[in-house]
């Protein structure tokens, strides 16, 4: 488990709540009627990110300045520290702010501060520092699901893992841009149009980059790279037909996936460690909950019309038809003459053929 590696927070800071606070997400309570997925349909708004109520002061240690990518230092340390506790993984606490830390400030500033996804620095104020060292919780949206499930919120671009409704990881993603795409790509034998293959197969393919919202379970996992229909993918952890959660060198502050859900190549190492196969994964669209859709199926893609593999039989085929020719003639013209006959010999016959 990912929380065996944690590091211990600051002593001053973990003494307590000095208020009791709530911060409204927009979020949506489990109660409700169930639905035909087995999770409930709800309408109620309520807190995700809570400070609960405590008589013991926090001693909060303050920070004089912004620190953002590239700074250096003990405050980066603690930073990191405190990230690893919540569960917003930035990597190594080694004190230097590199892009995983990067990652996990833009996931807190955006679920915790309340930041719109368009908005995001990547950099730790004082007032987002003050905020990180109260005694946040972090609630499901979705506390009745399976007991280890998966919350997706597209419009924030974070995911939230939940065992026993505790949140064991919170992270930047990053999901579909909704635009239409045409490339080739790689299929991996055991992926979708190449089922029963051996060998990867090459294609030309139109799609839309779209993640459906939805009610969902995780039904397979592959460990290592694969190459899909939707690009490639790091451990991929499928939950809706080729859909999966899969680590990606790039996961911007955008949408950006061909419809899949990019998590940072570090967390990808160890998160098929925190699901199962079975656990339930609600997206989060912004438009209707997802037990409004039920399993929504993707839009399959299409075979791209100007696709056109490429051959040698037109440029390839006259030099091979015209080499064993001219062979005989060259050993012939190396045996009777000069190095320099057989080269311009050599070059007189190739220019003509090429």
């Amino acid at each position: 488990m990912r929380s065996s590696t944690l590091q211990q927070w600051t002593p001053a800071v973990a003494a307590g709540a000095i208020l009791s606070a709530v911060v409204l997400i927009g979020v949506v309570s489990s109660e409700g009627s169930s639905s035909d997925n087995g999770a409930t349909e709800s309408s109620t708004t309520i807190a995700q990110v809570v400070t609960p109520s405590s008589t013991a002061p926090v001693n909060k240690l303050p920070l004089t300045q912004t620190y953002g990518r590239g700074a250096a230092g003990p405050e980066i340390k603690l930073i990191q520290d405190r990230l690893i506790e919540l569960n917003f993984d930035p990597g190594i606490a080694d004190g230097a702010f590199g892009e995983r830390t990067q990652q996990a400030v833009w996931a807190f500033e955006k679920l915790v501060m309340g930041v719109p996804r368009d908005q995001v620095t990547g950099k730790v104020t004082p007032e987002m520092w003050s905020r990180m060292q109260d005694p946040l919780q972090i609630l499901p949206r979705r506390p009745d699901s399976t007991p280890d499930h998966t919350e997706i919120y597209l419009p924030e671009q974070v995911l939230i893992v939940f065992n026993a409704d505790v949140p064991v990881l919170v992270t930047h993603i990053s999901s579909g841009d909704n635009e239409e795409w045409c490339e080739e790509v790689t299929i991996s034998p055991g992926e979708q149009d190449n089922e029963n293959g051996t060998e990867a197969i090459k294609k030309g393919v139109c799609g839309l980059s779209w993640t459906p919202g939805g009610v969902y379970k995780y039904y397979r996992m592959v460990v290592g790279r694969r190459e899909s229909q939707l690009g490639g993918m790091y451990n991929p952890v499928y939950f809706n037909k080729g859909i999966a959660v899969h680590g990606a060198q790039e996961v911007p502050d955008h949408p950006a996936s061909h419809g899949c859900i990019r998590i940072p190549m570090h967390v990808s190492d160890y998160y098929q460690s925190l699901v199962a196969k079975g656990d339930q994964v609600f997206v989060f669209d912004g438009v209707k909950e997802p037990e409004a859709y039920g399993a929504q199926v993707p839009r399959f893609n299409w075979r791209d019309p100007n696709y056109t593999t490429t051959t040698t039989s037109t440029t390839a085929a006259p030099a091979v038809t015209v080499a064993p020719t001219i062979a005989p003639t060259t050993t012939t013209a190396v045996t009777t003459t000069t190095t320099t006959s057989t080269s311009t010999t050599t070059t007189t016959v190739v220019i003509p053929a090429a």
